[in-house]
């Protein structure tokens, strides 16, 4: 007996600004950079990869693998994502 698979996309669920932005946060704060580039990938798909697509200048498909689980996007890649969303990465000092 075959075991029937049902499509998952995680941006189904990080529809709304403040969730994404969670999502986001989260992925700094542990400083995984696969992690940042799989949340940016999720609030891509969340928000319409075309219009990001048209925004940033990349093709799609560079930034579904760019911004995949297994990505490694250049940091090019990441500051056009993050204006295309309209986002601002902030440094500020971490606490010891």
């Amino acid at each position: 007996m075959a075991i029937e698979l049902i499509p998952y996309d995680s941006a189904e669920h990080f529809k709304d600004a403040e969730s994404q932005e969670e999502l986001l946060r989260d992925a700094i704060e542990t400083g995984d950079p696969s992690y940042l580039a799989h949340a940016l990938g999720i609030v891509g798909r969340a928000r319409g990869m075309t219009q990001m697509e048209r925004d940033t200048g990349i093709k799609r498909q560079a930034l579904y693998r760019a911004l995949s689980k297994d990505g490694n996007p250049t940091l090019d890649t990441v500051f056009k994502v993050m204006k295309a969303l309209g986002l601002r990465m902030r440094i500020e000092h971490a606490e010891a």
